[in-house]
């Protein structure tokens, strides 16, 4: 709790990405320089497309789920052992403020070539999270007054293809 002030500072717009992971298989993790988003795949060489977490109504997989955003500093307060704990497996990191106030469901966000859209769907951090990092830091990210901070990171469905590396600069958009 007492971090949380330095959570909440994080820039509004404009934040370098890092850490570039793909998901290829359930707890594999593969760091890359740079990733291709699609609308219509996700992301090549991730299980987005065959092995969804979420799915629509009619069985397809929840575009909504395609891209996963942490905050750095938020990485930084549960990540502590890193040789043996496996990273959390987000699409990529950024040191900005990713709660509801700053980016509402609906908000464009443009990386490298791509767009992307913030969904709907809640990131509450799954039995994996807290196994990994905690009961505490499970419980600091659904605590009441915390949903709306996305402490767990963003979710965010791809609306333009393109390629995103990193060092690439993530910034808030207009409506396509």
């Amino acid at each position: 709790m007492r971090a949380l002030p330095h959570v909440l500072a994080a820039p509004k717009d404009g934040a370098a990405i890092s850490m570039l992971c793909l998901r290829p298989e359930r707890n594999k993790r593969r760091f890359v320089d740079e990733i291709t988003l699609t609308r219509e795949n996700g992301i090549p060489g991730e299980r987005w497309k065959d092995q969804p977490w979420l799915r629509t109504q009619d069985g397809a997989p929840h575009p909504g789920i395609q891209v996963s955003i942490l905050q750095h500093r938020v990485l930084d307060l549960v990540w502590r052992d890193r040789e043996n704990t496996v990273h959390p497996g987000d699409t990529f990191i950024a040191d900005m403020d990713l709660s509801e106030a700053n980016l509402p469901v609906g908000q464009f966000l443009e990386i490298g070539e791509a767009v992307l859209k913030v969904s709907e769907v809640f990131n509450d951090g799954c039995v994996k999270w807290k196994a990994r990092y905690g009961s505490e830091a499970k419980d600091w990210i659904t605590m009441p007054g915390h949903p709306e901070l996305r402490l767990r990171g963003v979710l965010c469905s791809i609306e333009r293809d393109g390629i995103i590396r990193e060092g690439d600069i993530l910034r808030k958009i207009d409506p396509l």
